[in-house]
């Protein structure tokens, strides 16, 4: 039996969310598998339909880690079937009490501490208790073991994707309706904060509508930068190239993303912020459209540099600008797009689970 314990949990929307959800339901399929997660509103139905047993506990956030911790805790002690405990975050280990097997995921910023730092030092001590750390890239293996973790316990595993499904017709024909029949299509669907870099691209297109006349980009998604990036787009004139859409449906979304050229997400660094790999490059190559990331990170893992995609300095507006005038010229994003739907294959879940498998 395998318990998983996880503070980010569908049917909550997110990248964390989607990983934790796919490797609940790859793992149920190998054994009985139990999750603990926090609790969001409107779970129930999403719990009555799966193939393992979810178990929500709800509070103000310093009461539920100490009341979700004595109920693994118990549950531990009553389950002597119990495995392997695999963690989504540290924090969600810290006061775990268990000799079972356990395996922490590891995915940058929660991790990106100073060295020697107090929040440091409480990172290392539970990595450095467990069995494995799963790495979410190479990029956040490189970051752990430079802020002191075990680099003979980290393993990277790239998160898993479900193979795409059939989007429905009225979502597709809803998502042209968007587009507004405008041509050389940008996505980017994200949270709005500092890190995501929307206002290098929204100040790139300033400059390449001039060449494109018909570019249009599509901003998928809600957060603390909202304001701000709208604020940006009316300073520059561009409310006929840039589109807000939130609160839609996964349908949708999917289909805005299908039917752009380009996913865009120059991330960089902001204070601790940082990108440990993206899998919304991998989710837009499922479905033809090649990807322009940030070098700061672990979109590398996810893109192939100038064959999947583009890897550029998202700090550099220049390289930025250039990045998507090399995929808008010519059409090339066609190309890149062929050989990034091919390279979104090997993220499917039923190969990513066999990575897991090794060290479970």
């Amino acid at each position: 039996m395998y318990l998983i314990i996880t503070r980010s949990f569908p049917p909550e929307v997110g990248g964390m969310q989607n990983l934790m959800g796919g490797l609940a339901k790859s793992l149920s399929r190998e054994d009985l598998t139990k999750v603990f997660a926090d609790y969001t509103d409107q779970h129930e139905q999403f719990d009555n339909n799966v193939s393992f047993s979810i178990e929500r506990i709800a509070g103000a956030k310093f009461f539920r880690k100490l009341r979700k911790s004595y109920l693994i805790n118990d549950y531990l002690k009553k389950n002597k079937n119990v495995k392997c405990i695999i963690a989504d975050h540290w924090k969600s280990l810290e006061l775990i009490k268990s000799n079972k097997k356990k395996i922490c995921l590891i995915h940058s910023k929660e991790i990106n501490h100073p060295l020697g730092s107090r929040m440091n030092s409480r990172v290392n001590k539970v990595l450095n208790k467990v069995d494995y750390v799963v790495s979410n890239s190479n990029y956040t293996k490189d970051l752990a073991v430079k802020l002191g973790a075990n680099e003979k316990k980290i393993i990277v595993i790239n998160p898993g994707i479900d193979p795409v499904t059939e989007i429905p017709k009225k979502d597709l024909e809803q998502a042209e309706k968007l587009f507004n029949g405008k041509s050389n299509r940008l996505i980017t669907v994200s949270r709005f904060d500092k890190r995501k870099n929307h206002e290098k691209v929204i100040m790139a297109i300033r400059n390449l509508k001039e060449l494109y006349p018909s570019i249009i980009y599509m901003c998928v998604g809600y957060g603390e930068e909202e304001n701000n990036i709208k604020k940006l787009v009316d300073e520059l004139n561009l409310n006929n190239q840039v589109i807000f859409v939130k609160n839609i449906s996964n349908n949708l979304k999917n289909a805005l993303v299908a039917k752009s050229n380009i996913f865009i997400m120059p991330s960089i660094i902001h204070k601790k912020s940082v990108e440990g790999f993206g899998i919304a490059f991998i989710e837009a190559a499922q479905h033809g459209v090649p990807s322009i990331g940030g070098k700061d990170g672990g979109a590398s893992d996810a893109i192939i540099h100038n064959k999947t995609g583009l890897i550029c300095d998202g700090n550099n507006l220049e390289e930025v600008y250039a990045s998507i005038d090399q995929l808008l010229k010519d059409h090339t994003y066609k190309e890149y797009g062929k050989l990034a739907k091919e390279n979104s294959q090997k993220f499917h879940w039923n190969k990513i689970i066999e990575e897991y498998k090794r060290i479970l």
